[in-house]
């Protein structure tokens, strides 16, 4: 994850959590990325001054096993290589901020209103719209980091976004 500080046309200025400067990138082109004070999607990045650690910090406690989170009922459509590690409401070892989180509630939403779910399928259908084969269309689903990796290499653009539970749930 790469945190950057942002921008809007009306100079309000706020802090955003994306999954790399593509996926930054991506979102703002689509509209997807809204100012947290005026809710303007004319959104850029900000200068930001670089972080300097003052002393050591303790290392994080590592991610439960991938048993651990396998038993976990699923209550959504999985997507593991989409969330963070671990807790989906935590970026970083730390919780994520109460906006930030609001705002990626509201994209998943956008998302799954917008969007057809193809789960797994998700490479493959990625292919046939690109290749015309199928209808274009918004569509999710998961992508193994080879698979995503691939699609990059055959320049299908895509984004990976962290998955938050619902607004309403």
């Amino acid at each position: 994850m790469i945190h950057y500080q942002l921008r809007c046309h009306a100079g309000h200025e706020f802090d955003g959590w994306f999954q790399d400067s593509k996926g930054f990138e991506a979102l703002a082109r689509a509209g997807l990325v809204e100012c947290t004070h005026c809710g303007s999607a004319k959104v850029e990045r900000a200068l930001m001054a670089p972080a300097i650690r003052k002393s050591r910090r303790k290392a994080l406690p590592a991610p439960p096993p991938a048993a651990e989170a396998a038993e976990a009922p699923a209550t959504t459509p999985p997507a593991p290589d989409t969330a963070p590690i671990g807790n989906p409401e935590r970026v970083a070892g730390g919780p994520i901020p109460a906006q930030l989180l609001a705002m990626l509630q509201r994209l998943r939403a956008e998302v799954e209103k917008s969007c057809d779910y193809v789960g797994p399928a998700f490479a493959d259908e990625a292919r046939k719209i690109a290749n015309g084969e199928a209808e274009a269309r918004g569509i999710y689903g998961e992508a193994s980091d080879a698979e995503a990796e691939a699609l990059a290499e055959e320049g299908i653009d895509i984004a990976r976004l962290p998955w938050v539970p619902r607004a309403d749930g």
